[in-house]
């Protein structure tokens, strides 16, 4: 399983593509954070809300760009069949593309930290609350696990990247905000707006990023992360 991931972390890296989405991420978060309408220069206190706002939009984008290629150019070269005959099984491979796609997202979300640092240095008095900041960390490397494992699946049914970019996006910000959209039908007003969220990304991750950690959200996140990489394995037993 650890060859497959840094198998793929090698893949990722090893051209500027890999560095060049992580800048990217960055940049566009920085840029909002500082710089646009809306900034926290213009909202006059210490808070990383804006970040914690964007980021998951930003990542619909980045992380299916990451995962796009884990199986469907395993599929399209037919390196795939090759991986077949080591000495792994289906889950480790399934594993190891979901570990290495994850620390590619970890890595990226790392550097971000700075933005801490920044605000409380910038801050005047007690700063930004730092526990409700590691929280909304928390929610957010829930998210792109999520993310991941979602898009890693839809890898596994084709063998065009471009395809499997297409379709990760749309599936990931279906799961993130569509159950949101479809809870504030006026018909759903009665109590079954709540119901229909509580089955969306979004509930889940605005109440870790609230900081406090709730189990019901956890077993949530890890849930969706089974599913999904039971999904990548059928996918995989039927090649």
């Amino acid at each position: 399983m650890w060859s497959i991931c840094k198998k793929e972390l090698r893949q990722f890296f090893g051209s500027l593509t890999g560095y060049i989405a992580i800048i990217v991420f960055l940049l566009v978060n920085g840029l909002v954070l500082f710089m646009f309408d809306g900034n926290i220069f213009d909202m006059g206190y210490a808070t990383l809300d804006r970040f914690f706002e964007l980021a998951p939009w930003i990542l619909l984008l980045l992380i299916p760009a990451v995962t796009m290629r884990s199986f469907s150019d395993e599929f399209r070269t037919g390196t795939f069949e090759i991986l077949q005959t080591r000495p792994v099984t289906r889950w480790q491979i399934t594993n190891g593309k979901f570990l290495g796609c994850l620390v590619v997202a970890f890595i990226s979300l790392v550097p971000s930290v700075v933005y801490i640092f920044t605000v409380q240095q910038l801050a005047v008095g007690e700063g930004m609350d730092i526990g409700a900041a590691l929280g909304s960390y928390l929610g957010l490397f829930f998210l792109a696990a999520v993310f991941t494992a979602i898009s890693v699946a839809c890898s596994s049914f084709t063998s065009n990247a471009v395809v499997a970019f297409i379709i990760s996006m749309i599936s990931c910000a279906l799961l993130y905000y569509g159950f949101s959209a479809i809870s504030k039908l006026p018909f759903l007003a009665n109590g079954g707006d709540y119901i229909v969220e509580m089955f969306g990304i979004d509930l889940h991750y605005r109440s870790i990023s609230r900081g406090l950690i709730d189990s019901r959200d956890i077993i949530y996140f890890l849930s969706l992360i089974i599913f999904f990489l039971f999904i990548t394995h059928r996918n995989l037993l039927k090649r």
